[in-house]
C-alpha cells in the first residue's frame, strides 16, 4: 500500500503548474483537538481531510456501541466514502484521537476543479484505487488471519499505536473484545 501511496505522491509532484495551483487553490489547512468531530453521523461528508500529521479514526454507533472501522494516520484520506461520494447523509462519525493536521478540500470545488483539470480526474480515481485496495487487505485480514495476527501486523505498520490509542478502540478496530486483546498482549 505504501508503494501505491507513493505513486499518487508522485502524479501529485509530476502535475503541471496550473493543475497544481488549481488543487492548491482549493485546499485548505486545519488542527483539530484530540476528541474533536471531523464528520458527524448523519452529516453530509462535503469535505475529504488529507491527514498530515496525527491519528484519527471512522466508527458508527451499533446500539450505542462504538464500532471503529478505519484509522487514518499520516498520508491516509478521511472521508465517508458512501455519504462523500453519494452526497447523502454518513452513517458514521470520524474524530481526531489526537490532535490532528489535515488538508481539506470541499466536495464541490473538487468537482469543480475536476471539470476544468482533467489530470485531477486522474487522481480522484487513483484514490478511490487506493481505498478499494484497502478495503480488499482489510477483508482478507478478517478472513485469512486470527486476531493476534492482526494485532501484530497493526503494531509492525504503526508501532506508537498502543501509546496513542485508547486499547478499546483498537479491540473494536481489530473486531475482538478488550478482554481477547487484554490476552493477546499479555502472550506477546
Amino acid at each position: 500500500m505504501t508503494l501505491y501511496i507513493d505513486k499518487i505522491n508522485n502524479y501529485i509532484k509530476a502535475l503541471d503548474t496550473e493543475t497544481l495551483m488549481a488543487l492548491e487553490g482549493i485546499s485548505s489547512d486545519k488542527k483539530y483537538k484530540k476528541g474533536d468531530l471531523l464528520l458527524q453521523q448523519n452529516e453530509i461528508c462535503g469535505k475529504s481531510f488529507l491527514l498530515i500529521d496525527g491519528i484519527a479514526r471512522k466508527y458508527y454507533l451499533n446500539d450505542g456501541k462504538e464500532i471503529t472501522t478505519e484509522l487514518y494516520f499520516e498520508n491516509d484520506l478521511a472521508v465517508s466514502f458512501d455519504s462523500y461520494t453519494l452526497q447523502q447523509p454518513s452513517r458514521e462519525f470520524i474524530e481526531a484521537l489526537t490532535d490532528v493536521s489535515v488538508s481539506i478540500t470541499h466536495y464541490r470545488a473538487f468537482e469543480e476543479a475536476k471539470a476544468r483539470f482533467p489530470k485531477l480526474v486522474h487522481l480522484d480515481l487513483m484514490f478511490v484505487e487506493h481505498y478499494g485496495m484497502w478495503v480488499e487487505n482489510r477483508l482478507f485480514q478478517f478472513h485469512t488471519m486470527t486476531a493476534t495476527e492482526r494485532y501484530l501486523d497493526i503494531l509492525k505498520k504503526s508501532p506508537h499505536i498502543v501509546q496513542t490509542v485508547p486499547l478499546t478502540i483498537i479491540a473494536s478496530y481489530l473486531g475482538i473484545s478488550l478482554e481477547t486483546l487484554s490476552r493477546i498482549r499479555a502472550k506477546i
